[in-house]
């Protein structure tokens, strides 16, 4: 993606289901379990580079004894923070304590982080607070062991006030209103009223307190506290969590607007947020991997069991296409092969743009996640001219003489890597006015790669704000002199804003909401922005669930092809000499690409939750007003 955006995060939960000793005996180290959760943080390292936190529980601790280790990092390499901090502690423990290095019940009892239950979290900061507090596991201690609660997830809430006022009306007095902090204050109330419930029970039946503890542990039900606490969250949401005495659960929204998978073996339970970490962590087979329903849990109690039980009634199943897009890696079977067709079904629409002439067109792509979509795109450009090919061959017949056949057969598509990140540079430029220099020299082109007069085709897997391009990737490949530069979006115009964990907060921002704006003032339609804005007021407050997304009136008036083409026009901006065309995939063949994630707010403005369409309306008002702030 040229513009940078950031997202939702990602999660990894691992639970060692033997002993620490068979670990040590099989594979050589009592420390398995941490090694394999920096393999899964590593894996999932695209989902999140502001911050990475790890916890770990260890199970059947003796009273007074340390069961629970958490470690946050906000370091430019947080995940190499991290782990560099484990080492540290776990090699200085064994140096200064030789009997521990052959000894894991002293290792497990002396040293942190070794346990048999595991979370990791990778995070990018969506409302851009990148301190340390704001990094997961989120930790909410309670000298009871069943009432600790270790919290990481990939979401956000658009509800979040909503879910502040109701823990003030429970009696709480929440620090904050992040919605980490809510989400885990309200799963945290209905756990501490389970475990006095089960506590008051269990007296009644003459056992003691001491004898209570395992009692508990055995019969709290963990679907029960999430569907009390989850009954009125709004949003996009994988969440996993930890309890103190080795429970463990992972849970997901009931649109499925955030991804989950997990595996079971023998030897562990895993969960994670992308298919391909699992895979390539524990070295099993994509069939072994199953995604989590949506609505439900995959639960881990303290004896090993393992159930997946549903927590909310599942709704029309809308996940996120942007997974499938950008966000995931791209070694997942299915999305490599979602890319790959995503940049096969744009083509009819490229022929077009450059008049089916192959012969002067160069091919490229916008590194790097674009990178499976232009590989689609030019085997569709090669069956087309195979099939060119074979009209011609067929209609010249026999007579055809040996050189035709060389030069009909040696038209194929021509193929360049034009343009090269710096991605060096990328990581020295600030976010300040003055940056428009650096950020025109982030990518280097191919001189030579193109001839002057050639058209030059160039993929991304999605257009955003349009910003590099307009500053950066335009300027630098019109100095190779092309006729025309199409740029390809194998995405649909991006036109609304995601509330449901990734970073596209303000209408303004995006290029297609800035190109409607500008066919408003074109055609002289300006009151029709006006009677949004006033509809849009008349919905600010309004709890009622069919509340409706006002802003889609906002492109009705236009075709998808009149904003592609005033989106040309902005961002070339009469600085560039070639002819510059916009072209983007269209919401029909995306979900014939993606038929599994047909999740498309931020394209179609249709949102699975009310809660995205009340965000929607503030921010068109915000707009309206002027007010550079998020919607939620």
């Amino acid at each position: 993606m040229s513009d940078a955006i950031k997202h939702e995060c990602g999660i990894s939960v691992i639970r060692l289901l033997k002993p620490l000793e068979y670990y040590k005996e099989k594979y050589g180290t009592a420390f398995y379990g941490v090694n394999k959760m920096y393999l899964m943080m590593e894996k999932q390292h695209n989902r999140g580079q502001d911050g990475a936190g790890f916890a770990s529980i260890k199970l059947d601790m003796n009273a007074g004894e340390r069961y629970m280790s958490r470690v946050r990092s906000n370091e430019q390499q947080p995940i190499q923070d991290i782990f560099a901090q484990i080492n540290d502690r776990i090699n200085s423990e064994l140096q200064e304590n030789p009997d521990y290095v052959d000894n894991v019940a002293l290792q497990k009892k002396h040293i942190p982080y070794i346990g048999e239950l595991l979370l990791g979290h990778v995070r990018y900061g969506t409302f851009g607070k990148n301190s340390i507090e704001s990094v997961h596991p989120f930790l909410r201690q309670n000298n009871w062991m069943h009432r600790n609660l270790i919290m990481a997830g990939n979401f956000n809430m658009t509800n979040v006030h909503e879910l502040f006022d109701n823990l003030v009306q429970l009696g709480q007095h929440p620090k904050e209103m992040a919605d980490t902090v809510t989400v885990m204050e309200k799963i945290g109330h209905f756990l501490d009223d389970a475990v006095a419930k089960l506590y008051k029970q269990i007296k009644k039946e003459g056992f003691n307190k001491q004898e209570a503890s395992p009692l508990i542990a055995e019969r709290l039900k963990i679907t029960k506290i999430l569907r009390r606490a989850a009954k009125n969250f709004d949003g996009g949401y994988a969440m996993a969590g930890l309890l103190g005495h080795g429970d463990a659960f992972v849970l997901r929204d009931p649109a499925g607007i955030r991804p989950a998978y997990y595996y079971q073996d023998d030897e562990v339970a895993v969960v994670a947020s992308e298919r391909p970490a699992i895979q390539t962590v524990f070295n099993v087979s994509y069939d072994d991997v199953h995604e989590l329903d949506p609505g439900h849990a995959f639960i881990i109690k303290k004896d090993g069991s393992t159930s997946l039980k549903q927590v909310l009634e599942p709704t029309e199943r809308k996940a996120c296409s942007f997974e499938r897009i950008y966000f995931s890696r791209g070694s997942d079977k299915e999305i490599y092969q979602e890319r790959k067709e995503l940049g096969k079904l744009i083509f009819p629409k490229i022929l077009t743009a450059i008049d089916h002439n192959l012969k002067k067109t160069v091919f490229s792509y916008i590194p790097n996640t674009a990178e499976t979509s232009f590989f689609g795109m030019v085997k569709e450009a090669q069956n087309y001219l195979n099939k060119k090919k074979e009209e011609q061959i067929l209609s010249i017949g026999s007579k055809i003489t040996s050189e035709e056949l060389h030069e009909i057969l040696d038209v194929r598509p021509r193929i360049e890597k034009v343009a090269i990140k710096d991605a060096k540079l990328r990581t020295f430029i600030t976010q300040d006015s003055s940056r428009d220099d650096l950020v025109a020299h982030v990518y280097d082109i191919s001189y030579g790669s193109v001839d002057k007069g050639d058209n030059l085709v160039i993929i991304d897997d999605s257009i955003v704000r349009g910003t590099t391009l307009q500053k950066s990737i335009l300027r630098i490949l019109d100095r190779l002199s092309p006729k025309k530069i199409v740029v390809v979006s194998s995405a649909p115009q991006i036109r609304y804003p995601d509330c449901y964990g990734i970073d596209m907060a303000k209408l303004e921002d995006f290029i297609a909401f800035r190109a409607a704006l500008a066919l408003h003032k074109d055609n002289d339609t300006m009151h029709i922005v006006e009677g949004i804005y006033k509809k849009c007021l008349t919905q600010v407050n309004s709890k009622d669930i069919d509340v409706v997304n006002y802003v889609q009136e906002f492109y009705a008036p236009f075709t998808p092809d009149e904003i592609s083409k005033k989106s040309g026009e902005i961002l070339s901006n009469g600085n560039i000499n070639a002819e510059v065309e916009i072209i983007y995939q269209t919401i029909e063949n995306l979900h014939i690409a993606c038929p599994k994630n047909l999740g498309d707010w931020y394209f179609t403005g249709n949102y699975p939750t009310a809660g995205g369409n009340r965000v929607v309306n503030k921010a068109f008002i915000n707009f309206y007003e002027g007010k550079n702030e998020r919607a939620y």
